[in-house]
């Protein structure tokens, strides 16, 4: 079993008493190959520390585990190249390994259903390098959606991969109205029976 965890961005001591806390439901999404499995998932959605009115912040935290049944064995994958502003596939790319990838869709004024989803969305906000971090900025304005990507792990072999996030804060700024979130996971499997299956985390509004 492979695994990767990181504890980051935890929330400061004294934080307004205006947090809200939002539980969210478990997911699962079954496929040939990959079976995504997301658990533990919350967040804690303040106003930004700006006080500026169109800014806001939200931690969120989640456990994500990918069990993958087939793959091809890679001992050394390629290098890394992310299709930037490329859309309905800024949330992976293939690279010479299968992989594992999660993080969140952020919208300001805008429903982030299935519909607009697959509707081709295109922005990007990447954490260091793609890995796992501790915060995020995201610039937002009226109609605009980005994704924001938490972390990613290659799949190298069949097995179970899990990535958990604990209080990951994701700061929007320039966001005067409406603005909804909600976390998605991709399991990208190459190889003859190239595969991509996506499992996405309940909407909930960042305020």
């Amino acid at each position: 079993m492979s695994a990767v965890f990181a504890a980051v961005g935890m929330l400061a001591a004294g934080q307004a008493t205006a947090d809200t806390f939002v539980p969210l439901p478990d997911g699962q999404e079954v496929a040939p190959g990959a079976t995504i499995t997301r658990t533990a998932e919350h967040a804690v959605v303040s106003p930004s520390m700006s006080a500026n009115g169109v800014g806001r912040v939200v931690w969120v935290s989640g456990t994500v585990t990918a069990d993958v049944t087939h793959t091809p064995t890679v001992e050394r994958p390629g290098p890394y190249s992310t299709p930037e502003n490329w859309p309905g596939t800024n949330n992976s790319s293939t690279h010479g390994a299968s992989q594992v990838s999660t993080g969140y869709i952020v919208g300001c004024q805008v429903s982030i259903g299935e519909s607009a989803i697959t509707a081709g969305l295109s922005g990007n906000v990447s954490t260091n390098g793609g890995g796992l971090s501790g915060s995020a900025g995201i610039q937002l304005g009226p109609g605009q959606v980005k994704f924001v990507r938490i972390g990613f792990k290659d799949v190298l072999r069949p097995g179970v991969y899990s990535l958990g996030y604990r209080d990951f804060e994701m700061e929007i700024q320039g966001c005067g109205g409406y603005a909804q979130a909600r976390a998605y996971t991709v399991v990208e499997i190459i190889g003859e029976h190239y595969s991509k299956t996506t499992l996405y985390g309940a909407p909930f509004s960042i305020g």
